[in-house]
């Protein structure tokens, strides 16, 4: 396996991910310091959720044709200018297009479907659902790292100066760039190549969205869009709404990203052994579990704690058996693109999840509909898995 390689997909995720998935703590400092109600908040970091989800087929196909390399260094860079600016433009359109576009299409750029794409052209078939997991554990080690980060920088210095933090810990992903940078696969990966290697990439399209499993795919990653932008937008409003303190919020970030750096190289590698359809469909249904054992525990830090680690152990866990399995229905050639488009229903669901929780906070008072919201769509979610094959269609191995 090329290490280095690995390394630098890896530590790339770490950083755009990390920031990411950090967001959530500005709300209340932003909501403070501006005056904007939550609503407006939960609009604009509601259409980061959709622009980023958008980026990554665009990128995706980007990558594809032309090597990750430019691809990533565009997308360090507006992910800089996004985070820089935020605090210059502090209405509900500035933030939606420092926040909801700039930063999220540069983050987007950096993430799962140009990273993982990148890699798995280059290494074995049976060596990706591996790789996937380490690249994924990585995105899950920055949410560890930069939400105590970005809320000790807002509790000493304001919100502001965590934004610029953060566009400052952007530019360690231009120099990452340099590795992932060719597009050729060695001659190692060539068998993994076979597959695909006659396809055009409007044909694989048209055969992809022809397939009933990657739709079903869909559905369950759609659902995992919502529950993870709802509760990284609002988790640490519904902390505060308990009368708990920031430390409290940061807290849990971290330790969602913390275990799921756990459970995203378990899940890298049991997909080697066990049907990866399988483990979709348990890591959905215990989402479910968990937030109906949350709703009926009084909320105390240590019940908060014990939620997130459960969160966390499946939080981006879904990544690997999802690209693992496209991988296995198409090959890798075209990955990017493919795992791309259900990145963007994983992230039309991420719209709704932040934006649908700022509305029931704003009617209601509380989360309470978007608790059992979840609790549905998980359920949901694991019964779509259940139909998914895990083979080539015919076409692709007729072409093989």
């Amino acid at each position: 396996m090329p290490w280095l390689l690995l390394l630098a997909a890896t530590m790339t995720l770490l950083v755009t991910m990390g920031i990411r998935q950090s967001l959530g703590l500005f709300v209340q400092p932003i909501r403070a310091g501006t005056g904007l109600g939550i609503v407006q908040i939960s609009f604009a970091l509601a259409v980061a959720q959709l622009v980023w989800g958008a980026a990554q087929p665009l990128f995706g196909m980007w990558a594809d044709k032309r090597g990750s390399g430019r691809v990533l260094v565009f997308g360090g860079a507006l992910l800089v200018i996004g985070m820089a600016l935020t605090p210059f433009l502090t209405s509900q359109w500035g933030l939606v297009l420092t926040l909801g576009i700039l930063g999220a299409a540069g983050a987007g750029a950096g993430s799962f479907s140009v990273l993982i794409g990148a890699v798995a052209q280059r290494i074995e078939a049976d060596q990706r659902s591996m790789a996937a997991g380490v690249i994924n554990a990585g995105g899950s080690f920055g949410q560890f790292v930069f939400a105590p980060f970005a809320q000790a920088v807002i509790s000493a210095a304001g919100w502001a100066a965590g934004m610029w933090a953060m566009a400052a810990a952007a530019l360690a992903t231009l120099p990452l760039a340099w590795p992932l940078r060719r597009r050729e696969a060695p001659a190692a990966a060539a068998s993994a190549q076979t597959v695909d290697a006659g396809i055009g990439l409007s044909e694989q399209l048209r055969i992809a969205f022809r397939d009933r499993s990657y739709w079903m795919l869909h559905v369950g990653f759609f659902t995992c869009g919502f529950h993870i932008a709802f509760l990284v937008t609002h988790l640490p409003t519904e902390i505060a709404l308990c009368g708990l303190s920031d430390k409290v919020s940061a807290t849990a970030l971290a330790l969602i990203g913390l275990f799921n750096v756990g459970g995203s190289l378990a899940i890298g590698a049991l997909g080697q052994r066990y049907r990866m359809k399988w483990l979709l469909a348990l890591m959905y249904a215990s989402r479910a579990l968990l937030i109906a054992l949350y709703l009926v525990l009084p909320p105390t830090p240590m019940v908060f704690y014990a939620f997130a680690a459960g969160l966390g152990m499946t939080w981006l866990a879904t990544v690997p058996p999802t690209a693992g399995i496209i991988g296995k229905l198409f090959g890798a050639r075209y990955l990017a693109t493919l795992f791309g488009f259900t990145l963007l229903s994983h992230q039309v669901g991420g719209f709704l999840g932040a934006w649908l929780g700022g509305l029931a906070l704003d009617r209601f008072g509380d989360y309470s509909c978007m608790w059992y919201a979840d609790i549905a769509l998980a359920l949901v979610a694991a019964a779509a898995n259940l139909p998914i094959r895990e083979q080539s269609p015919k076409l692709a191995t007729a072409m093989a």
